[in-house]
């Protein structure tokens, strides 16, 4: 098994190198509306990529898949998914819904034209999962860690894992039949909880998709396009690396890593809270 990689840019030179470094997935992000009142005081990227970025990206990508989030259902949406899937979209994401009513009917205004993820962010949406799961078009679920540790009131995204909100949720959508993933992931060997941590989470739980997170390649920090295509090259090769390693682990291995990422989890929260605490 080999995790999907999705990777976020808007940029024509950065998706044809991580087209080349072995990235499954280049990944458009139109959406913006809520996403500023949600999101505006985080340190999180929001992307103000346009509909004319997923023709752009289309022309440039040879072997990987082209994934666009959308905003959520609105008056436009009908028009704004009928845009993107005639500009070349494989995947479709539905980001940020609440009810089983949103998930129908973006299912049905995509009309099998394009492959459906949704974006699982929501506790009221994770309270209705059941629900969810029965309606038929419904090709992939991603879990937003993001804005779910927020509607949830934790401190830090990982909580999510280490608490078990993840597994049950994975559990059940595995039921289903339906593939699904979570999160993101920095380099191996970087990040506040490391990434092989997380990425050995995604093969206990049985995910088939992460996204490479800005901090994987903060291409507004990094401007020289060979340091950028060391880094892809590089940090595609490593992962793979670690993912040979973990199709051959133990059900004793994945216990020994998920108990290490609770208790670096726990010592992260606690650096949140000691970090409020001395700001009030």
């Amino acid at each position: 098994m080999s995790i999907k990689l999705m990777y976020i840019t808007n940029r024509e030179d950065v998706a044809c190198i991580a087209d080349e470094c072995g990235v499954d997935r280049i990944f458009i992000d139109l959406e913006i509306l809520g996403k500023e009142e949600r999101q505006g005081y985080l340190d999180t990227v929001i992307s103000y990529h346009t509909i004319e970025d997923v023709g752009k990206i289309r022309k440039v990508i040879k072997n990987a898949e082209l994934l666009v989030r959308t905003n959520p259902i609105n008056n436009n949406s009908s028009e704004e998914l009928d845009k993107i899937i005639n500009l070349g979209a494989d995947i479709v994401m539905l980001p940020f819904f609440r009810t089983k009513y949103e998930v129908q009917k973006f299912v049905d205004i995509v009309n099998g034209r394009a492959k459906v993820c949704i974006l699982l962010e929501t506790p009221e949406a994770v309270d209705v999962l059941d629900d969810i799961l029965t309606i038929k078009g419904i090709d992939e679920i991603h879990i937003g860690l993001n804005d779910l540790h927020i509607g949830y009131g934790l401190d830090f995204m990982f909580q999510l894992l280490s608490n078990g909100t993840v597994e049950k949720i994975c559990d059940k959508i595995k039921k289903a039949g339906i593939k699904y993933g979570f999160g993101g992931i920095s380099s191996i060997g970087e990040g506040e909880l490391p990434a092989e941590y997380i990425l050995c989470e995604h093969y206990r739980l049985g995910s088939s998709m992460v996204i490479l997170s800005r901090s994987f390649c903060d291409t507004k920090k990094i401007s020289d396009i060979n340091e950028i295509k060391k880094i892809f090259y590089n940090g595609v090769k490593e992962i793979r690396k670690k993912e040979l390693e973990f199709s051959k682990y133990t059900e004793k291995d994945f216990l020994n890593n998920k108990f290490i990422v609770s208790e670096k989890v726990e010592i992260i929260v606690d650096k949140i809270i000691e970090q409020k605490r001395n700001l009030v």
